[in-house]
């Protein structure tokens, strides 16, 4: 059995613990947060589960350790975590500062660390994968993501980081799910032309456009707030010179037949294949901690797609 730690018991840090909970290998054994609040949550989830005084106290308590605390956080919080002997699962970004997460993935480089981009362990990204051989040669791959409001409105308790410039914006927090995708299928990341508009002030971006290369493969983005009267939709398609596939609202693999978009047999909605996800990430951190290899997001993919997504908001 593993004991797993939560720094930062937000959204992101109870989605995990309730995976924990239900997941064989491991035992939720303790968490941290700033805010005191978040105790009485942690037990609804857990109620044998500590609520730390310290994140030194969680660390101490726990094998693994996902640090889901907010991106200005996560390169210290996480460094302590690995010089104290833990595997670590670490929140996506690795931080708004490109130059700290180059000194850190350095640093970092024999330690067993991770980056939680959940479409490493995603049934309908396994999906696509398989589809992929009868598209043929990839021509090209488009990402779409639009939202009816930034933050969404699950986050609005986490508005005051998630809708400022610093750290916040959908661009880091959703878009780079699809650029690490890209990557992870087709090879390294490169941006060859970014853009981002911002409101006056202080406040993230409303829209981004951007060109890169995935390995050989050219990928667009368009990304916007207001377009849409959903909370959340995106589309990844892959474009061959046989056909076309694609992931839908994050969880929905798709392929085009006969001019009609048909839905794997086994597709669900994202809440019903989250828990399926996080379970894989789960045992993948599992495996993390026995030193064994994993496909888990390296240190490497995210901070490529760190740069990536930085150059389009300066752009």
């Amino acid at each position: 059995m593993n004991d797993l730690g939560i720094i930062g018991f937000g959204i992101m840090g109870e989605r995990l613990a309730r995976a924990a909970v239900a997941h064989e290998d491991w035992r939720l054994a303790a968490a941290w947060d700033p805010d005191p609040s978040a105790a009485a949550r942690l037990a609804a989830i857990a109620p044998e589960a500590r609520f730390c005084a310290s994140m030194e106290e969680a660390i101490a308590a726990s094998d693994a350790l996902h640090v889901a605390s907010p991106p200005g956080a996560h390169i210290p919080q996480g460094q302590a975590v690995l010089e104290a002997g833990r595997a670590l699962l670490l929140e996506k970004p690795l931080s708004h500062d490109v130059a700290a997460s180059r000194d850190f993935v350095r640093w970092a480089a024999s330690y067993p660390a991770a980056v939680n981009f959940p479409m490493a362990s995603s049934p309908a990204v396994a999906q696509l994968r398989e589809w992929l051989p009868e598209v043929g040669e990839v021509r090209s791959v488009s990402i779409l993501v639009a939202f009816a409001a930034w933050p969404r409105s699950w986050q609005r308790g986490a508005a005051s980081w998630l809708s400022g410039r610093a750290e916040g914006g959908f661009t880091r927090e959703v878009a780079s799910h699809f650029l690490f995708l890209a990557g992870r299928l087709f090879g390294k990341l490169t941006l060859l032309e970014g853009r981002a508009v911002h409101p006056e002030g202080d406040a993230s971006e409303t829209a981004v456009a951007a060109r890169l290369c995935a390995g050989p493969v050219p990928v667009t983005l368009q990304g916007s707030v207001g377009t849409t009267p959903a909370d959340d939709h995106n589309l990844f398609v892959v474009r061959g010179e046989n056909g076309e596939v694609r992931l839908r609202d994050w969880s929905i693999a798709e392929r085009l037949v006969d001019g009609e978009w048909r839905e794997a047999p086994d597709a669900r909605p994202n809440a019903e294949m989250r828990p399926l996800t996080l379970r894989g990430q789960l045992d993948k951190l599992a495996s993390l901690r026995r030193g064994e290899a994993t496909e888990l997001a390296t240190l490497e993919e995210a901070l490529a797609v760190q740069e990536a997504v930085e150059a389009i908001l300066k752009g």
